[in-house]
């Protein structure tokens, strides 16, 4: 890994629930000595990617972030144009629902919204990874990706992040064969323990899977009834998303989701 991959893989550790870090937990969240993280840190402050505050001159991420946040959703709208979707999907399920995209290899939530239904609810985290083996939307994404990508992912140990979590890849292999096969995905608490998930693939205007819509859900509200609700609107909201991003579905999912409506 080079020094800037090295450097921007430590905005990863950002999130919403911790958005200031100091020097010291940095360098062992990422497994670097303080030296080489106070370096890459100084290199990423001059650029304005992060800045220091406070007495304990903790980080936090810095404007250039959202400079080019903002940029990107200037020229390709992808966040803010779903949102009403991703809202009303979360109001007519009533559940948590949430957006992905795929970015070189990892999985990244863009978006979520929450229901007024019930006061539990599964919660998110801006940014967060989504693991390819053990959520719907990581199942659904690779999926529909190009065999020499799958591979590259199924070649790869797999954390065993609950009691329900599938780690051998001959078995993931057939679970994604399944996805294609129906159109959508589901983990019944493979990353979190009483979270059950549904999510179909995005496509792009080339018809590239290019992220996932799902719907979370605590495992004791999923019944059939409700599963054959988010189902259906998952498919429907889905339809809408691509279609919002400049996208096409494959003729196979179209033919999927038109008979499942």
């Amino acid at each position: 890994m080079g020094t800037v991959s090295k450097a921007l893989e430590l905005l990863d550790y950002f999130t919403r629930s911790r958005p200031l870090i100091g020097l010291s937990d940095l360098a062992r969240l990422a497994d670097l000595n303080k030296a080489t993280c106070f370096r890459l840190l100084t290199e990423l402050a001059e650029n304005g990617f992060v800045e220091q505050i406070g007495t304990g001159r903790e980080y936090r991420l810095g404007p250039t972030v959202l400079r080019l946040a903002a940029l990107r959703e200037a020229q390709v709208p992808t966040r803010e144009a779903a949102m009403p979707v991703l809202q009303a999907l979360a109001q007519q399920t009533g559940e948590t629902a949430h957006l992905s995209m795929l970015m070189a290899d990892s999985l990244r939530t863009l978006a979520f919204a929450y229901s007024a239904a019930h006061v539990t609810k599964v919660t998110m985290e801006d940014a967060e990874t989504l693991p390819f083996h053990a959520t719907s939307s990581g199942l659904a994404v690779l999926a529909f990706q190009s065999d020499a990508f799958r591979s590259t992912i199924l070649s790869q140990p797999f954390p065993q992040l609950t009691t329900n979590t599938e780690t051998n890849p001959m078995a993931l292999r057939a679970r994604l064969t399944e996805v294609r096969g129906l159109g959508y995905a589901e983990s019944r608490g493979g990353f979190q323990t009483e979270v059950h998930s549904m999510a179909v693939p995005l496509f792009d205007a080339l018809g590239r899977c290019s992220g996932a819509l799902a719907v979370a859900a605590p495992a004791s509200r999923m019944n059939e009834p409700q599963r054959r609700l988010i189902r259906y609107a998952l498919m429907q909201a889905g339809t809408e998303i691509t279609a919002i991003w400049g996208g096409s579905l494959p003729s196979d999912i179209a033919t999927l989701w038109r008979l499942a409506a």
